[in-house]
């Protein structure tokens, strides 16, 4: 009888082959687990730099408590800051809104009317303005301050025009009769006095964010 004699080192060299083979092949497992690593990085590159609407507006809050200086400010220096913001862009669209009704002769209530609605647009857009730079929608940006502008702006408005209305500056003849400027000019302080404690329960409130 014939006994076949295989050599070990040929066992050992085709178990070898085979074990290099499967290392050689990744397992499904690693490939799909490196796949799905490669596609977050991915995703997080495209999303870097890219700061959400309410990471913005936090941002906003927090730079708004600090002076250039790095002191930190009072709530009655925020609130005095706010209301002048307020004021300057509730000033222009109020002052273009006079300046029609006056030149065109219009009934007195039309012509508040009319700088009412101005000072509401002027007002708004300063107040978005700081948020749709830093990279927030126009949307999102009127949903964020919305309640709080629209609280100071009325307050302000109301304020203004009824100053100017008693001052006579809304009835004035041109643009370039005094009563226009003396009314427009005691306007001014009346609506900071008058939105400036509003703003300030907003802002205690936390209805209106230091956004500027």
């Amino acid at each position: 009888m014939k006994h076949e004699h295989v050599h070990p080192h040929a066992h050992d060299q085709a178990g070898g082959h085979d074990c290099c083979a499967t290392k050689q092949q990744p397992a499904p497992v690693e490939q799909a687990c490196g796949a799905q690593h490669k596609a977050g990085e991915h995703q997080c590159g495209a999303n870097h730099g890219k700061p959400s609407p309410t990471e913005v507006a936090s941002a906003h809050s927090h730079h708004a408590h600090h002076t250039h200086g790095g002191a930190p400010q009072s709530h009655a220096q925020l609130t005095t800051s706010a209301t002048l913001h307020c004021l300057t862009g509730c000033a222009i669209g109020e002052w273009i809104g006079l300046a029609i009704g006056v030149t065109l002769g219009l009934n007195p209530w039309v012509t508040m009317a009319l700088a009412t609605a101005l000072g509401f647009v002027s007002g708004y857009t300063l107040g978005l303005w700081p948020l749709v730079k830093q990279g927030m929608g126009w949307g999102q940006a009127f949903k964020t301050i919305w309640l709080g502008e629209t609280i100071s702006i009325a307050a302000m408005e109301f304020a203004m025009n009824f100053t100017d209305y008693h001052v006579g500056g809304v009835q004035a003849a041109s643009l370039f009769a005094p009563q226009f400027w003396l009314g427009f000019a005691a306007a001014l302080p009346a609506g900071f006095a008058v939105a400036w404690p509003v703003n300030w329960w907003l802002l205690r409130s936390n209805v209106k964010k230091p956004c500027h």
